[in-house]
């Protein structure tokens, strides 16, 4: 049976050894890493289908949020609350040439004109409640049209502002027809 030895001048590392290592190790991964950002989830573009959406996700809505776009819809501002001034939108916009309709009294589409802000015309306002609900509008862009309800239902797009019209009114006579019961 053989035994085997261990030589006394054979040992493991000593303290000091592991520190320098793990000095080293944090070194180059700090100096190596530290200009790496980690990729942050940012918020899709504005568009029309995903406005409601993403305002709605962003970190800005802390329950009434008011969005005011500018220059032609390529400047996009957001209010908090009636007393804080606008702050400009950082993300990506593409609202471009938007052009924004309301239904009047008699059921009729109507272009909305709004005021100037900063001595530029608006292009487009919503306002963004703490419930979930928002500015019930029609949008249109040479894609399109789209519909933005006023609560939860996505926003949808449809070939002409007359057929985003037309679902407006169907699905309000069906809100209104749905208490008929009482």
């Amino acid at each position: 049976m053989s035994t085997c030895k261990i030589s006394p001048h054979k040992k493991g590392f000593t303290l000091v050894e592991l520190l320098i290592v793990v000095l080293l190790v944090s070194l180059i991964y700090f100096l190596g890493f530290s200009n790496i950002k980690l990729a942050k989830k940012e918020p899709k573009a504005l568009s029309p289908l995903n406005l409601k959406e993403t305002i709605s996700a962003s970190k800005n809505f802390t329950g009434q949020l008011s969005l005011l776009c500018v220059n032609k819809c390529k400047t996009c501002l957001l209010r908090h609350d009636i007393s804080s001034g606008y702050q400009p939108y950082s993300h990506g916009i593409d609202l471009t040439d938007i052009k924004a309709y309301t239904i009047d009294s008699r059921n009729s589409l109507m272009q909305i004109e709004y005021e100037r802000y900063d001595d530029k015309k608006v292009c487009l306002r919503m306002d963004f409640y703490p419930n979930g609900s928002s500015t019930q509008i029609i949008l249109e862009n040479k894609e399109g049209a789209y519909f933005l309800p006023a609560y939860f239902e996505k926003a949808k797009k449809f070939a002409s502002v007359e057929d985003a019209k037309d679902y407006w009114l169907e699905n309000t006579q069906l809100v209104s027809d749905g208490g008929e019961f009482y």
